[in-house]
């Protein structure tokens, strides 16, 4: 079973499985560089929750404009029309949203909480309204709630392209501004940029792609497709412009490979598997993220631990003293400075003189040094030669005089 799994995945991966699928791995990939990059400047905003008010907020466009298409003749079921509808409503509720929180004195999101429980439970009502006519039946109008792929066309792959194309190009145009109005509003508003019309701009670009993407990946999984990438993408750099790379590259590759697995085991649905292969992508960041990652800053406590007891046991070894902790013991023990039965070695003697040295040093250098930011900087670990150049440590020497003999 397993084998032709895998034959099965990596045909779909290959576009090999199907003229639908291979329209479905393109749609999906598209799609989630789209909201890689829509996402972004939410999540640097920390407004990631007006995403799920705004997805939330289309289902009961979808219906009203399957009802007026049903009205006026035809089945209800052109994506086009769907869609156009669920962007309307959208709309109203991300300015609904956004009036509710100039105009009051609610918070973001107590706004984000009101719109997205009475927009859905709305349209749930008109879903419901919808299942009990005789052409509501086979709508099929349910797929927009968790995605549907089944049937899906050309035309629904060009209408996710256009749709994230646009959207990326707005947000490639207004990168400068965004970023600005991302970090510090106040300055940017200062600085004569539009805040609110860019605040505007980057919810109207999450509101295209979560449009475009409620086929595919449906309105209750779409922001994941929008925050997940970006999430994932701030633990492997500090630069927006890459941020923005990353994330589109992470989204696409969730939607890509995500479909491919979907494609291998047909009776998964495609969109919660795509959030899946977003999560799995979250989770090695997570962990294996060289500045932000669970592996680096446990890699770092460590080293910060053993430089510790490293540095009380020198400081003991040149006192005299005799070392009881057994973790200083074994650590001292696997650096060379002591032996088995506990007694300071040649390298141990003069490791801990180096070590009363610098410590005098550090002590002579905060006189004759006038610049706070290397002692801000200096945390009585980092070896003095890693903060000062040679120069100034042979200043500190010269005003020291001979170092005074250390007890060994």
């Amino acid at each position: 079973m397993l084998p032709d799994f895998l034959a099965a995945f990596l045909g779909a991966l290959t576009f090999q499985a199907g003229y639908n699928a291979a329209l479905v791995a393109i749609g999906a990939t598209l799609l989630g560089m789209a909201g890689g990059c829509a996402g972004c400047f939410m999540f640097l905003r920390k407004r990631t929750l007006v995403s799920d008010a705004v997805a939330h907020a289309t289902l009961p466009g979808v219906c009203i404009a399957f009802m007026l298409m049903v009205f006026l003749g035809s089945d209800g079921r052109n994506l086009p029309g769907l869609l156009l509808g669920s962007a309307v409503t959208a709309g109203l509720g991300l300015l609904t949203v956004d009036w509710i929180t100039r105009r009051t004195r609610l918070s973001e999101d107590a706004a984000i909480g009101a719109v997205l429980s009475v927009f859905f439970g709305f349209g749930v009502v008109l879903l419901t309204v919808i299942q009990t006519l005789s052409s509501g039946k086979q709508a099929g109008l349910e797929g927009f709630l968790l995605g549907s792929t089944a049937g899906m066309l050309f035309q629904d792959a060009v209408i996710i392209a256009l749709g994230g194309a646009l959207s990326t190009a707005i947000v490639v145009l207004l990168r400068r501004p965004m970023t600005l109005v991302a970090f510090d509003p106040e300055h940017a508003g200062a600085s004569g940029v539009p805040v609110r019309l860019i605040d505007l701009a980057m919810m109207t670009v999450v509101m295209m792609v979560t449009v475009v993407g409620l086929k595919l990946v449906g309105l209750i999984l779409i922001v994941s497709s929008l925050i997940i990438p970006s999430v994932s993408a701030r633990f492997w750099t500090d630069r927006s412009d890459r941020l923005l790379v990353i994330a589109a590259v992470v989204g696409g590759l969730a939607g890509y490979v995500g479909t491919a697995l979907s494609a291998a085991a047909p009776n998964v649905p495609t969109g919660p598997i795509i959030v899946l292969v977003n999560f799995a992508f979250f989770v090695v960041s997570l962990l294996l993220s060289p500045k932000r990652g669970v592996l680096a800053a446990y890699l770092r406590h460590r080293k910060f631990q053993v430089d510790v007891h490293l540095h009380q046991g020198l400081s003991a070894l040149a006192r005299g003293e005799t070392i009881h902790e057994r973790l200083t013991q074994k650590i001292m023990r696997r650096a060379g400075y002591l032996r088995d039965d506990l007694v300071a070695t040649d390298k141990g003697r003069a490791a801990a003189a180096k070590t009363v040295l610098d410590e005098a040093r550090w002590a002579k250098a905060r006189q004759i040094i006038q610049d706070e930011a290397i002692f801000a900087s200096y945390d009585g670990l980092t070896p003095i030669e890693a903060v000062l150049t040679a120069d100034q440590i042979r200043d500190i020497d010269t005003a020291l005089g001979t170092p005074a003999p250390v007890k060994a």
